[in-house]
């Protein structure tokens, strides 16, 4: 399995779904195809298909183990799930938690699961479908943190109309009420939540109105988990452009050029949740602008 060592922290990529591709135009609709060829020569193959038009993603948990505990950033889509109007994400049976088992984990040791927002392919695996067709948390000795903006937009008793429609349709109530009405959950609010001393939650929204970055700070190192702030590397370049699932684009781009410029005056590695192959990236400065300085090597 993928593995990297920041300071005293362990961190694995876990993989739900592998690379594939998904319409470059569905995904990022509003943004002029001059952007993708102005940098096809280093985003494919790796993050562009060119002949198929297809960007390329994964969905991916980040595994972390910080101070003697077991922790995971986002928990992919899950098994078993209604999801009519994402047919990728209808009815699957994956072998994520063979692939947690691989990486040492247990569903009993994780101590917290984080989820950077409420979307159907970061909080899936929060539960699992029981024999009695019940959802109960998969992670029984678990805390849930999941920021308060997030779980009251998205819950449904709350009328909110969403950009994301249809493609939100049961995730709330298989994938986070059940963890609500178990006691499991952290509804965290404000300028920021500690998971750990080395572990800092903070607040990034715009894809979600609860979205939000991990920093982490272990010694001499630093880290920054940016969840869906960025779906493709030509946004590290070009901030400005927004994937179609962002609720509010205007917060978004607020959001992605405070933390790109924040990763890069700190010399953070990022690790955005989606991003194939190397996974986790070297910003730095250009002028005003944002360039790729090197991709971190997984060990």
């Amino acid at each position: 399995m993928d593995t990297f060592t920041l300071g005293n922290v362990g961190i694995t990529r876990v993989v739900e779904q592998p690379a594939r591709g998904l319409a470059r135009d569905f995904v990022f609709p509003d943004v002029p195809v001059e952007h993708w060829r102005a940098h096809e020569d280093w985003l494919a193959p790796a993050f562009l298909d060119p002949a198929a038009d297809e960007i390329r993603v994964m969905i991916q948990t980040w595994l972390i183990r910080s101070e003697g505990r077991t922790i995971l950033i986002d928990t992919g889509i899950g098994n078993d799930r209604e999801r009519p109007a994402m047919p990728s994400f209808h009815h699957l049976n994956t072998h994520y938690l063979g692939e947690l088992a691989a990486g040492g984990v247990r569903p009993q040791d994780v101590d917290t699961v984080i989820c950077t927002h409420v979307h159907g392919d970061h909080v899936g695996w929060n539960t699992r479908l029981t024999d009695d067709g019940e959802w109960r948390p998969t992670f029984p000795n678990a805390q849930y943190v999941i920021s308060r903006a997030d779980f009251d937009y998205w819950n449904p008793a709350n009328g909110h109309r969403t950009r994301s429609g249809p493609r939100m349709a049961n995730v709330f109530e298989d994938s986070v009420a059940p963890v609500h009405q178990a006691g499991q959950t952290v509804l965290w609010e404000g300028d920021s939540y500690d998971i750990d001393a080395q572990l800092r939650i903070e607040p990034a929204p715009g894809h979600t109105p609860g979205s939000s970055v991990v920093w982490l700070r272990s010694g001499e190192d630093r880290a920054v988990f940016a969840g869906d702030l960025l779906h493709s590397p030509l946004q590290i370049v070009e901030p400005d452009d927004c994937a179609s699932f962002d609720e509010d684009e205007s917060r978004a781009r607020d959001s992605r050029l405070r933390v790109l410029g924040e990763a890069a005056d700190r010399g953070a590695l990022l690790f955005p949740a989606h991003f194939p192959g190397p996974g986790a990236v070297e910003v730095s400065r250009v002028g005003d602008r944002f360039a790729v300085k090197d991709w971190a090597a997984w060990r």
